[in-house]
């Protein structure tokens, strides 16, 4: 059987079919994300609804009941629900990470049990960051063995996405039973869990990226995921998720101010038209705005098909073919980032030209499109990715397929000198 006709992969689908099995939902949703922004209310409901119609499992291959999926149309799928609500395709940003990982480690090992899981439902949220005093390259999360010789898990994380809708946990910690580090896959519905809505920024406020408190939690060694084994190109993979996210924010921005433009009946005495809809300047604005909108889908899902190459190199016996596919995914997706973070900041900024003060107005919160869309786009430090690509582009220096966040020793060492 040729990879293509590989039906244990997922190589792709009849998109417009996949995909008008959750367009009447991802409407539901939109029809509810200004009140939900305004009211700062989770949106429980809606993701109960995706993980119902079974949008958590989209990437699962045919022969095990999901709907096969490339990462393009995955990606195509995830702009139209970031359109929809940026804060719910955000929030399922782990749970599609967890799925592509078990995706390539069935390779070797069998992921029947997760494949079934994600069928029936259930999905995963993401839990890698600690704050505080952690100092950059440790993690503060353990495993450990209890005095019975159970394994159990201790930590605190936060920007823990979309933990408090999930089932499962993709927990980043330190295994001090093999000395490494791992992904534990700990349920959310066992004693020792706790997940709090504290996250506090100005955008993406309702992603339920708070904190996640781990106390004295049993796990089993099949939960375990030497971290080692982690996909190769995760990193590229978030990334993209942020990009189709940040395309989605773009198409609801200029669809929201040009329904604001079509009703508007008051004009500036020195303006070019006798309504707004047909002044030429703020035609010009719309216009701009829209093909805006337009290159960050095409650039993210330019991106994604690096993704799937990266994917189908992985079943491929072809080192270097499937380093070299590797090294596309994390430089376009670095190059993505730069280009569609400014396209959809600058957008979302200049579409208030085509309005005047009273687009200010809580009550429509057409902010809401720059503040989330700069939330997203602080993620991963532009100016880094920059340099990144750069180096890259000018002297072959390798990519950062994995980097991490954390205290500097040199501020410590300058605590104790003070």
């Amino acid at each position: 059987m040729t990879l293509q006709a590989n039906q244990n992969l997922s190589l792709g689908a009849d998109y417009q079919q996949v995909a008008a099995k959750f367009r009447p939902i991802f409407q539901r949703i939109a029809d509810g994300a200004l009140e939900r922004e305004k009211t700062r209310t989770l949106p429980y409901e809606p993701i109960q609804w995706l993980k119902q119609a079974g949008f958590g499992a989209i990437r699962v291959p045919t022969a095990f009941g999901g709907d096969g999926v490339s990462q393009k149309q995955l990606f195509q799928l995830l702009i139209e629900l970031a359109k929809a609500d940026s804060n719910v395709a955000q929030a399922l940003r782990g749970h599609f990470a967890f799925v592509e990982d078990r995706l390539t480690a069935r390779k070797t090992q069998s992921q029947d049990l997760w494949f079934q899981r994600f069928v029936q439902g259930e999905i995963v949220g993401n839990a890698w960051t600690e704050i505080g005093k952690v100092e950059i390259g440790d993690v503060v999360t353990r495993v450990t063995e209890n005095p019975q010789g159970q394994l159990v898990v201790n930590g605190q994380k936060y920007y823990s996405t979309g933990t408090i809708f999930a089932d499962w946990i993709d927990l980043f910690a330190w295994d001090e039973t093999t000395n490494q580090h791992v992904i534990a896959a700990v349920p959310t519905q066992v004693p020792g869990i706790q997940v709090v809505d504290d996250w506090n920024g100005f955008g993406q406020k309702t992603t339920g990226s708070g904190t996640l408190t781990i106390q004295q939690v049993d796990i089993s060694r099949d939960h375990i995921l030497p971290f080692e084994e982690r996909f190769k190109y995760q990193t590229a993979f978030y990334q993209v998720v942020h990009l189709a996210t940040l395309a989605g924010i773009a198409q609801s921005a200029v669809e929201a101010f040009t329904q604001e433009v079509r009703k508007r009946t008051r004009i500036f005495s020195h303006g070019n038209a006798d309504l707004v809809r047909d002044d030429a300047q703020i035609l010009q604005v719309i216009g701009k705005a829209s093909a805006q909108a337009y290159a960050a889908e095409a650039i993210a899902l330019r991106t994604a098909e690096a993704l799937d190459s990266a994917y189908i190199s992985h079943f491929q016996n072809d080192a270097a073919a499937d380093q070299q596919a590797n090294e596309r995914a994390e430089l376009e997706s670095s190059q993505g980032q730069v280009v569609i973070s400014e396209l959809v900041l600058n957008l979302t900024t200049e579409l208030f030209n085509a309005l005047g003060a009273s687009a200010s107005t809580t009550e429509k919160q057409l902010d809401r499109f720059w503040r989330n869309a700069r939330v997203v786009s602080s993620h991963n430090p532009l100016i880094y990715k920059q340099k990144v690509i750069g180096d890259w582009v000018v002297n072959q220096a390798p990519l950062p397929y994995v980097w991490q966040i954390g205290n500097s020793p040199a501020a410590k060492k300058h605590e104790i000198a003070a």
